[in-house]
């Protein structure tokens, strides 16, 4: 998947007229793109529309039009596009109370490493995380990580043959699996796989 160019965005002013119908288009997008993987944490998968929202939208925030500006943030979000052999997910983890969440960030440290994608007939693919930055102290995690799934050429095969695909968390205060992944969400990731 190619990366975003700041050709390929909308201007300031261009951007304040299309933002209504681009959201509703890129909210339908994202809704295939969304894995609840148990109660607590949620993948979202990138690609290139779901980073194009996120930049439109940091752009009109800060009121960024210079070029300087825009290949800034491109150079930050750029590297969220799947590059082809790989899924890339921002990995939610969700505690609604302030107490439990601190709490359970203290139990989850590591839970990062321990997130998982299988292909039916292949073995687990455990994320790359957080390859930005650390997002961990000795304390405890953070609520939002970055994940990379790198998939070999044999898995790509089998997936766009019809294999099933199964997710989930493999962490000792932390065990949950969705398998099969829906329809939807699998259709849409296959997308990112060309």
């Amino acid at each position: 998947m190619q990366k975003l160019s700041s050709s390929e965005l909308f201007s300031l002013e261009q951007y304040a007229r299309q933002r209504p119908g681009f959201r509703t288009q890129v909210l339908e997008h994202k809704s295939h793109r969304r894995l609840a993987v148990g109660p607590n944490c949620t993948w979202c998968f990138e690609d290139r529309l779901t980073v194009q929202y996120q930049v439109q939208e940091m752009l009109r925030i800060e009121r960024v039009f210079e070029e300087a500006g825009i290949l800034d943030e491109l150079s930050a979000y750029n590297p969220l596009i799947p590059d082809g052999s790989n899924w890339k997910a921002t990995l939610l983890v969700e505690f609604p109370d302030p107490q439990v969440r601190k709490v359970r960030l203290a139990e989850l440290k590591g839970i990062e490493a321990r997130c998982w994608m299988q292909v039916a007939g292949h073995g687990r693919v455990f994320a790359v995380a957080d390859e930005d930055m650390e997002r961990e102290n000795d304390e405890k995690t953070s609520a939002v990580h970055f994940l990379r799934f790198e998939l070999s050429p044999a898995m790509v095969a089998a997936l766009k043959e019809g294999a099933a695909l199964a997710a989930g968390v493999d962490h000792p205060h932390y065990t949950h699996t969705v398998d099969p992944v829906a329809a939807d969400i699998r259709k849409s990731l296959i997308g990112d796989l060309d």
